[in-house]
């Protein structure tokens, strides 16, 4: 970024990063590069992708704007998972990692594949304990932290974890629920920063990727290390995914705002219908949970919706929702009752309606 760059707010970085130059008839938007071969350059010394598992054009446009957003270098990987995974490829046998009692269930999964095979010792803690948290965190190689967590929602100071951790300690923060635009958990000390860039930051649900952001003096050579892990392992992103990621990055900033506005006012009416027992919103973003009284209830409720979509994911344009221990790998401590509810940008009156609606018939 440019001096005049660094000034620009996180919604002008948004709109503004990662175009091409400006120069007579050059396209505003970055091009689709369809190409898995390049021509080399022979007699001179410059850098050159070489080969489409090494780089494209498109990577480097997305790479360059999320970077921007996060204040530290981009890497994008085929989905969020392959990110995931790479990051944690970066650690060795004996691995002590510390991570939120409640996380995403695929990176617990993942966790617990290199306790047996590679003998990882792993502990967990409430992220909003912030001393509990340290002190679960002493010795440890790695701390896996998510802030608000999936699916409890559960917010942690990241600033008093980063510097309250042992300086040898790798934080990764993974921001999905969050964004760029709501904190940059690099700025608060953290190593290493995750995205599915599958879900808020592509906002259409169309396009599977993934992000790591590496914090700018990188003493670890992480950035070095993940991007050999990209070439060698192959979890690139492809081209579209990569062009409709970036599209949906522009809007960002609209959509955020929209959803996060209609996502404060459901928390409040949620909060006050006798059928749910708790509501889960962290106070930002779009993204809250509630619980209703058991996994039968929950169900009832789910099927008579009309305009929320029932689907596992989130971040996207239309408001989705689900009941999480539908999944058999969801960690236990999640309640049965449990809906995760991903606010969409439709008008919040419509939404609101239908869960009215639902919960009518739970009464």
């Amino acid at each position: 970024m440019t001096d005049s760059q660094r000034s620009w707010r996180p919604e002008t970085i948004a709109v503004a990063a990662g175009r091409p130059e400006r120069v007579p008839d050059a396209p505003l938007n970055p091009p689709l590069t369809p190409a898995a071969t390049y021509v080399g350059a022979p007699h001179t010394d410059g850098p050159e992708i070489g080969y489409g598992r090494y780089g494209n054009p498109g990577w480097q446009a997305l790479e360059q704007a999320i970077g921007d957003l996060e204040g530290g270098r981009c890497l994008t990987f085929a989905s969020g998972m392959a990110a995931a995974t790479a990051i944690l490829d970066l650690f060795g046998p004996g691995t002590v990692v510390l991570r939120p009692a409640h996380c995403y269930l695929g990176v617990a999964a993942a966790i617990e594949q290199r306790v047996l095979r590679h003998g990882w010792t792993v502990r967990e803690a409430d992220p909003s304990d912030t001393d509990a948290f340290l002190a679960a965190a002493r010795n440890a190689d790695l701390i896996w932290l998510e802030s608000p967590t999936n699916p409890m929602m559960e917010v942690a100071d990241l600033a008093a974890i980063a510097a309250g951790r042992d300086p040898r300690t790798v934080l990764v923060i993974d921001n999905t629920f969050a964004s760029p635009l709501l904190q940059q958990p690099l700025r608060d000390g953290a190593d290493l920063v995750l995205h599915s860039a599958t879900k808020i930051i592509s906002g259409h649900s169309d396009a599977l990727l993934g992000a790591v952001v590496v914090a700018d003096g990188d003493d670890h050579d992480h950035y070095a290390r993940l991007e050999s892990s990209r070439k060698l392992g192959g979890a690139v992103p492809g081209t579209l995914e990569t062009y409709l990621v970036l599209r949906g990055l522009r809007t960002l900033p609209v959509r955020q705002a929209a959803a996060q506005a209609s996502a404060v006012i459901l928390a409040e009416r949620l909060a006050a219908q006798p059928a749910v027992r708790k509501v889960r919103y962290p106070g930002f973003g779009s993204l809250l949970s509630i619980e209703l009284a058991d996994a039968a209830t929950a169900d009832r409720f789910v099927a008579a919706l009309r305009l929320w979509v029932f689907a596992t994911s989130l971040g996207g344009v239309e408001s989705m929702l689900e009941r999480r221990r539908r999944w058999a790998g969801e960690l236990p401590t999640v309640p049965e009752g449990l809906i995760r509810m991903s606010v969409g940008v439709e008008h919040v009156e419509d939404l609101w309606a239908d869960l009215d609606q639902a919960l009518i018939n739970l009464r």
